[in-house]
């Protein structure tokens, strides 16, 4: 449906390894940041949505992990909504504290992404992601997965998934493969989209990795599951971001001159489609446009979920930023990149940002709220106005399982 919501401030940790820190102090210092920022007080919130993903796995817990971070700050007596949506768990609580509060049933609701990923462990870490498949059909899945890459003509391994590499690194390859067969694009392409980012990354001090990669030192990098070599995958990390959503009613009755508003966030799953039909990401975008108004030829800055750098250069297409095929022109062209015709993931994106997978998606709506105040420094997108978040997250039939897109505006 169509938002009637304004975000009033937004908070992030740094994203990194964070292995001195609690899950719980995570989520405080970015609701801390957001309530700052927003120029209000705890005692104001009227609901909380709380999102992670593989912290039941990783650190232990299970269940109420929403309750436990804010009964530490003395927040209680609220409604609050744990949220799994795997690697779109923030974006899913963002999407609904907005329709929570387009619905009137609150006018200031909290919504928060925090996530402790790294583990000593990798094999532990590596586990949240192989559960965010159908994993009582997990058989029929790898061999689906891997009947893909070998049908572009790829000889594959697939025994380290899940233990030296997470699975949707195949299953990123899978759909690279595929790319690179029907539209031509290459390897120096998605080195490319990586090395670009990395350059965004540098200029993010909240960001895992700041340092500048080219081409060549992308491909450099040891491979991972053909044709992603390790820069072309995010990293594991740790970390938490923060807004807080307010109603048009107590919009107008702020002082805050700083608000950005919510044009539109459009929550939708995957499924068994067929090759001529549009996909989840193609679907949702179509939807957030037609609610928000606007195409993407209006978006100014757009920050999407570049788990692995050919997801990014893919997205272009889906999201209508360039037609179907030219993905590749697109970033050879420069047209992703900061003062190009659309940047993207101007933050460093999830490649050199980093992806804690139950923050990322508030991650990427806290970048477009910084850019569209003018406030993100070096890395400022010029005159932005109009930005757009995509988060995706787990993995059904060939696409995501879930999908959230937002259309934000000042």
């Amino acid at each position: 449906m169509k938002q009637n919501a304004w975000i009033a401030g937004v908070g992030m940790t740094n994203f990194t390894k964070h292995a001195d820190r609690t899950l719980k102090s995570l989520s405080i210092e970015a609701i801390n940041e957001a309530l700052k920022d927003a120029d209000m007080t705890a005692n104001q919130l009227e609901a909380a949505y709380m999102a992670t993903a593989g912290t039941a796995v990783t650190v232990g817990q299970v269940m109420v992990p929403g309750q436990a971070a804010l009964r530490e700050m003395n927040i209680g007596g609220i409604p609050v909504v744990n949220v799994e949506n795997a690697c779109a768990s923030a974006a899913t609580s963002f999407q609904q504290a907005c329709t929570m509060v387009t619905h009137g049933v609150h006018d200031v609701v909290l919504a928060v992404g925090f996530e402790k990923l790294y583990c000593e462990d990798k094999t532990k870490t590596f586990s949240v992601f192989t559960g965010a498949v159908d994993f009582e059909s997990f058989d029929t899945v790898t061999e689906k997965i891997y009947g893909r890459i070998k049908d572009a003509g790829i000889n594959v391994d697939g025994d380290g998934a899940g233990n030296t590499r997470s699975l949707f690194m195949d299953i990123y390859a899978a759909m690279a493969v595929e790319h690179m067969r029907d539209f031509g694009s290459t390897r120096e392409d998605f080195a490319a989209v990586s090395a670009k980012t990395s350059f965004h990354g540098s200029l993010n001090p909240k960001a895992q990795y700041q340092d500048v990669l080219t081409t060549e030192d992308v491909l450099a990098t040891r491979e991972i599951s053909y044709p992603l070599t390790l820069g072309m995958c995010s990293p594991i990390g740790d970390g938490a971001a923060a807004a807080i959503i307010v109603s048009e009613k107590f919009a107008k009755r702020t002082s805050q001159s700083r608000l950005v508003k919510v044009r539109a966030s459009v929550l939708n799953s995957g499924w068994d489609y067929e090759d001529n039909q549009p996909g989840v990401t193609e679907t949702v975008a179509n939807q957030a446009y037609d609610l928000a108004g606007v195409g993407p030829e209006e978006l100014d800055v757009v920050e999407l979920h570049d788990a692995s750098a050919p997801a990014e250069l893919m997205y272009y297409e889906t999201l209508g930023l360039c037609p179907k095929g030219e993905g590749a022109s697109f970033i050879r062209e420069g047209h992703s990149k900061l003062g190009g015709k659309t940047p993207v993931n101007p933050s460093g994106g999830l490649l050199r940002k980093g992806h804690p997978v139950g923050a990322t998606g508030l991650a990427q709506v806290h970048e477009l709220v910084t850019q569209l105040r003018g406030e993100a420094g070096k890395r400022q997108v010029d005159s932005a106005k109009i930005g757009l978040a995509e988060n995706g997250g787990g993995y059904i039939g060939k696409d995501a399982a879930a999908m959230v897109i937002s259309v934000l505006e000042r």
